[in-house]
């Protein structure tokens, strides 16, 4: 119910400063992108120096499977919202789910062809796949320092 108690009306729960913050939250994802691939690319030379060759073809690996799954995440999670809010959506739901099984099952066929192929590129691998944790970390870091200059 809102102001003028109509039921069907929008919603006047909104605050100006809600509606304000409303921009910052889209571009998130497009920052955690980039972010992953800085972070890739950074990251290459130590992985080349502590795993070598190997290593760092499977941390490489990694972190490409981690760009493709975050970037499908993102787009599955919007999909299924649309889905939920918009009920006249064209995607099907079934698509939806079917790109989350072969994200998982995309990951599980590379690790484990990696995984026969060398130890140390799985280790690689795996330091690969925990680069949207560290993408995430710094874009907290981040939304704490905006924050807290924001409000001095």
């Amino acid at each position: 119910m809102n102001e003028r108690g109509d039921l069907d009306g929008p919603a006047e729960d909104l605050t100006a400063e809600a509606l304000a913050e409303a921009p910052l939250f889209e571009r998130i994802i497009p920052r955690l992108l980039r972010n992953i691939l800085v972070l890739s690319i950074l990251l290459l030379g130590p992985a080349f120096w502590f795993y070598r060759l190997a290593g760092a073809m499977g941390f490489a690996f990694g972190a490409v499977i981690s760009y493709i799954n975050f970037r499908s995440l993102s787009r599955g999670v919007e999909g299924l919202t649309k889905r939920i809010v918009d009920q006249n959506s064209r995607e099907k739901g079934g698509r939806i789910i079917m790109r989350f099984v072969l994200r998982y099952l995309l990951v599980g066929v590379v690790a484990y062809a990696i995984f026969k192929g060398s130890a140390l590129a799985f280790r690689g691998f795996l330091w690969g796949l925990l680069i949207p944790a560290a993408a995430l970390m710094l874009e907290a870091a981040w939304e704490s320092y905006t924050a807290l200059r924001r409000r001095v």
